[in-house]
């Protein structure tokens, strides 16, 4: 290769790995929290803000769920929660159904990973979903529930997904089997209509026993199949890592200045690879220029 192939090559390929790094390590594609996403509080290094020392999930392996709560289906329909075992294994998700952030992600990935589990909800296992806001009506149950089953895919298993709400007390007696600890956070208004809480699932045994969780948003089919099975023949399976992932609202005040510093940082990233890319036009042709100029060089010497 001559010379000027070779430094022609050198400050191309210099300039698209720059290119490429400023595409992926610039915050362009970052997420920026809505309006009133996030709450304020003392942290220093790894401390958890104050307001999550009472949130997290305690993993209660072989704890039997209280069967005799009393709840409400999504059809507005008095129920216990022994009435969705006995038969089936289930998957159990404490969640609240207005919550404008981690709930639907942690919904939406169970739907997403039964999607590729090759079991049918309503034949082979039940999905229990349950409000912890007594607030929560059946009414607003029945729109979560269509909204998912339409997310699965296969609306011929609506029987197998029950969106419950109910009452303090019965709502207090599943988070202490589960070892689901939530507290009750101001929104963006002031009242306090939210919750700080972690985001899990539990595979739950034919009796009413807690099998395995699964912490985090997103979940293995792998896993969710192994842990059907095994909840299935009433096998209790071992703790997991405690990497939790956390709900919470930060002050809307606090949030409105992180938003200022989110879009200047963004701003200094579209101002980046806006000069970058002139600077490569400005190269392209000065390349294109001087290659030119070698070929005519080589013909006038031959």
């Amino acid at each position: 290769m001559t010379k000027w192939g070779t430094m022609r090559g050198g400050w191309r390929g210099a300039a698209m790995a720059a290119l490429g790094c400023t595409l992926l390590c610039s915050p362009l594609a970052a997420q920026v929290s809505s309006y009133g996403d996030k709450q304020s509080g003392e942290n220093s290094g790894d401390q958890l803000p104050q307001v999550l020392q009472r949130v997290g999930v305690t993993q209660k392996l072989n704890q039997q769920l209280p069967l005799d709560a009393q709840f409400v289906d999504d059809t507005g329909k008095p129920v216990h929660l022994g009435d969705y075992f006995g038969k089936h294994p289930a998957i159990l998700t404490l969640v609240y159904y207005n919550c404008p952030m981690l709930c639907s992600e942690e919904l939406d990935g169970l739907a997403g990973a039964l999607e590729m589990v090759k079991l049918t909800p309503g034949k082979d296992f039940n999905v229990v979903v349950i409000s912890i806001d007594p607030s929560d009506t059946p009414e607003i149950a029945a729109k979560k529930k269509a909204y998912y089953v339409k997310r699965y895919g296969r609306p011929e298993t609506a029987g197998g997904w029950h969106f419950l709400t109910g009452q303090r007390p019965s709502i207090d007696r599943v988070t202490d089997a589960t070892g689901f600890g939530y507290v009750r956070v101001p929104g963006p208004d002031g009242k306090l209509t939210q919750f700080a809480h972690a985001s899990s699932i539990e595979v739950v045994t034919t009796d009413g026993k807690l099998a395995q969780y699964y912490l985090g948003v997103e979940y293995s089919p792998k896993d969710i199949l192994l842990g059907l099975i095994e909840a299935s023949g009433n096998k209790i399976g071992s703790p997991v890592a405690n990497i939790l992932t956390y709900c919470y609202h930060y002050d809307p005040q606090t949030n409105k200045h992180s938003l200022i510093v989110a879009r200047v940082v963004q701003l200094g990233g579209v101002v980046t690879v806006a000069g970058l890319g002139g600077f490569m036009f400005l190269m392209f042709r000065r390349d294109m220029k001087l290659g030119r100029d070698h070929d005519l060089t080589k013909k006038e010497n031959g």
